[in-house]
């Protein structure tokens, strides 16, 4: 289904949880947030039931968020459900990883379709720090244990940071010997964190996607690599913005995001689900449309209804708004 400003709507993304076993330093503080409480956050039945009404404005994809999802109990069980919805052709995960040694096999036999890793460094102190509690070793199972499930494709989802320059070309080194897609995203500084040990989140550490091209490219010269090329067909499935290239003969890709210096609004394909049921039209507008008290306590006319509503009030851009009153750990990555 298109919305008002012409654009085919086919994705949903559903955070369902907003807890995580990390403290990403952009994400919340170190303490955490206020968690939703058992009755603020949709129930299993409740996701299920609103991916079918979804179904019925012409969703077609579903990715599953957090927080981090591989926490929710259930989630093996609601992959397969969505799955097996006739409607539905791809069930895809945003995750750090952490867990996916004890869960990938199951979640890919389950009928999720690929796995998106969230991954910032590839230096283990400020991995640590970036996260306050996490381990790059666990992040790296994470990575090996999908590859080793048959994932295809497994994307690296790298957030792109002035201080964090200097490991670019490491990164897209990952996709020369093994399939794995890099993904290069440009900061979208929002929240109140504007640096932590040296690593800096605010407007003042954002750095473009052209740059970080340029960084990789000059390193790889200096190391006798051949520079990056247009993936053209090589490209990996997807729905997203991403523009993708990669260096001769690599077995994997480097793609770039650029949400602020190119903005891939005219091509939006998504609603969100936030974990209490909130469906947000735009992720920089904090207009929301209370999906869970429809599934609740309405019909399944009024549960299509929010799904219209929040359909007709997608913007046509964001205008240049960074930053909204909830943080990312409360709208969903």
């Amino acid at each position: 289904m298109k919305d008002g400003h012409g654009r085919v709507i086919d994705y949903l993304r559903i955070s369902l949880t907003d807890r995580c076993n990390f403290r990403c330093v952009y994400c919340m503080p170190e303490e955490g947030v206020q968690q939703l409480s058992h009755f603020d956050i949709l129930r299993i039945e409740e996701v299920e039931q609103a991916v079918r009404i979804a179904t019925t404005i012409g969703i077609k994809s579903v990715r599953l968020t957090g927080g981090e999802p591989t926490v929710r109990k259930g989630l093996v069980d609601l992959v397969r459900n969505i799955a097996a919805m006739p409607e539905i052709e791809n069930v895809s995960m945003t995750t750090n990883g952490v867990l996916l040694p004890r869960m990938a096999a199951d979640l890919k036999a389950a009928g999720l379709s690929r796995v998106n890793l969230s991954l910032d460094t590839l230096d283990a102190e400020k991995f640590h720090k970036i996260t306050r509690c996490g381990s790059l070793d666990d992040a790296l199972r994470g990575i090996d244990a999908a590859l080793e499930s048959g994932f295809n494709p497994v994307k690296i989802n790298a957030v792109a940071l002035r201080s964090l320059a200097d490991g670019f070309l490491d990164f897209a080194k990952l996709s020369i010997d093994r399939p794995l897609h890099v993904r290069f995203i440009e900061h979208m500084p929002i929240g109140d964190v504007s640096e932590v040990d040296g690593i800096s989140w605010g407007k003042d550490g954002v750095i473009s996607c052209e740059e970080v091209f340029n960084i990789i490219n000059e390193g790889a010269r200096a190391q006798g690599l051949g520079e990056l090329v247009p993936a053209g067909e090589d490209k990996p499935i997807g729905w997203g913005p991403a523009e993708y290239y990669h260096f001769p003969g690599a077995a994997g890709t480097v793609g770039f995001i650029s949400p602020l210096s190119r903005h891939f609004c005219s091509k939006c394909n998504r609603l969100r689900l936030t974990a209490d049921g909130k469906l947000r039209p735009c992720l920089f507008s904090d207009v929301e449309y209370d999906l869970r008290t429809a599934l609740r306590e309405g019909t399944e006319e009024d549960q299509r209804a929010m799904f219209l509503q929040a359909l007709g009030a997608k913007p046509d851009e964001h205008h240049d708004k960074v930053g909204t009153e909830r943080g990312m750990s409360q709208i969903g990555g």
